[in-house]
């Protein structure tokens, strides 16, 4: 069964929106773990719009089953988690103007410094994935470069309600499971999963973990976090 990362960037984002100190994303993450959750996602961002360097270094001390860090392909990030120690370390494109991450690092374009921001953490200890575009040249380098996994990107999908692109961006999604697989790379998935689109990947066994963020913590605000994870967590289970 595959596992499911909670994404609590956007509590963050909440507590910022006032400047106060609350909802605090570490108590979120603490239910979120609670409810069942494999894993969770911070995106510490250059801007620090939503999760700030304390969140990060408190998320650190308490949580229980697996960080996540993601971040941007910098010197100052790497020194942060090479200080930090996650567990796991995505690397994802970033600007600043864009509103959330709009599409998966070009490994093609950047190969020299994600190669050497991958060797550096890897070397001490961090398990690290690189978030990419459902491509398969895209996961060859990710392969050539000595990558762990890949969260493959599947906003394309998710953001289409129907038609051809819609089709057309799934099968990519399927295609380029299947390649990571074959090449030994843990193949995670992200961007845009909400609790109508995880079903479409009923059957996909090659995904080991989902991570969601925006759909769970927009449920939160709702039903709670609690009920929140619990409810994606049985979708995911009956995959």
């Amino acid at each position: 069964m595959a596992g499911l990362a909670v994404n609590i960037d956007h509590i963050a984002t909440l507590r910022q929106a006032r400047g106060t100190r609350y909802p605090d994303p570490v108590a979120a993450a603490l239910i979120a773990e609670m409810a069942g959750a494999d894993g969770i996602v911070a995106h510490l961002r250059e801007d620090r719009r939503h999760v700030q360097d304390r969140d990060v270094r408190l998320l650190r001390q308490v949580v229980q089953t697996r960080l996540i860090l993601e971040m941007g392909v910098t010197p100052e990030m790497i020194g942060i988690a090479l200080d930090v120690k996650p567990d796991l370390v995505t690397l994802v494109p970033e600007r600043r103007e864009e509103l959330t991450t709009e599409g998966g690092l070009d490994l093609i374009v950047h190969r020299d410094k994600v190669s050497e921001a991958v060797e550096n953490l890897k070397s001490a200890g961090i398990t690290v994935s690189v978030f990419i575009d459902p491509d398969v040249e895209q996961i060859k380098v990710a392969h050539r470069i000595s990558a762990d996994m890949v969260e493959i990107h599947t906003g394309t999908f998710c953001d289409e309600i129907s038609g051809p692109r819609r089709e057309k961006a799934f099968a990519d999604i399927v295609n380029a499971a299947k390649v990571a697989d074959k090449l030994r790379l843990g193949v995670n998935a992200g961007h845009g999963i909400c609790y109508t689109s995880i079903k479409a990947f009923a059957g996909l066994h090659e995904i080991d973990e989902f991570s969601i963020g925006h759909s769970i913590v927009s449920r939160a605000a709702m039903v709670g976090m609690d009920a929140a994870v619990r409810e994606m967590r049985a979708l995911i289970a009956g995959l």
